[in-house]
């Protein structure tokens, strides 16, 4: 674990960042446009909570946070850096229980006949930037994919998290009594 003895280095007012493995890259680098969103899924997670989530729904994204944290490491050490680093990462059982979340709470809606607006409660207006965010992250990661290797579960992860907050917004919802407000395609 680092431990944080300041906050400020002043070794990144020349425009830089290191990277976990100390190699020094540009602030607007890819990979650090990839992680930098990541971590701004997660502070977007961390808003709707603050908001005041139903509990069931909070439960569910308390443990993402920690997620996308163990994602953002990950994609903070290049493959190629890594020799004897022993890293959390997301791993398919990471994926396998998005998914099994996504079944079970998908069951409970009805189903979908319109385009749905981000709306309804706070913490489902929050969960819709979250999911936003998160979209942004899976285009980024996707696009450093296709430069440097990334680790393999990582873009289907973003991709099945986006789909959870997207049906989490609605559950929230339905949990305070608020409809989901639909696309008016006439207005």
């Amino acid at each position: 674990m680092p431990r944080l003895t300041r906050i400020y280095t002043k070794t990144g007012d020349d425009g830089t960042t290191s990277l976990g493995s100390g190699r020094r890259v540009p602030k607007d680098h890819l990979r650090i446009e990839a992680y930098g969103t990541v971590d701004e899924t997660n502070s977007a997670i961390g808003v709707a909570i603050a908001a005041g989530l139903h509990e069931d729904v909070a439960a569910v994204v308390r443990p993402i946070q920690n997620e996308l944290f163990h994602l953002g490491s990950a994609l903070c050490f290049p493959e190629d850096e890594r020799q004897g680093i022993e890293l959390p990462v997301v791993e398919e059982r990471h994926v396998d229980s998005l998914e099994a979340h996504l079944d079970r709470f998908t069951d409970e809606l009805p189903p979908l006949e319109n385009f749905i607006l981000p709306g309804g409660s706070i913490g489902a207006a929050h969960l819709h930037v979250a999911r936003c965010v998160c979209r942004r992250a899976e285009r980024q990661v996707v696009e450093l994919s296709r430069a440097e290797t990334v680790a393999p579960a990582s873009i289907r992860y973003l991709n099945r998290l986006s789909d959870l907050l997207f049906v989490l917004c609605r559950v929230e919802n339905a949990r305070r009594g608020r409809s989901d407000v639909c696309w008016d395609s006439r207005a």
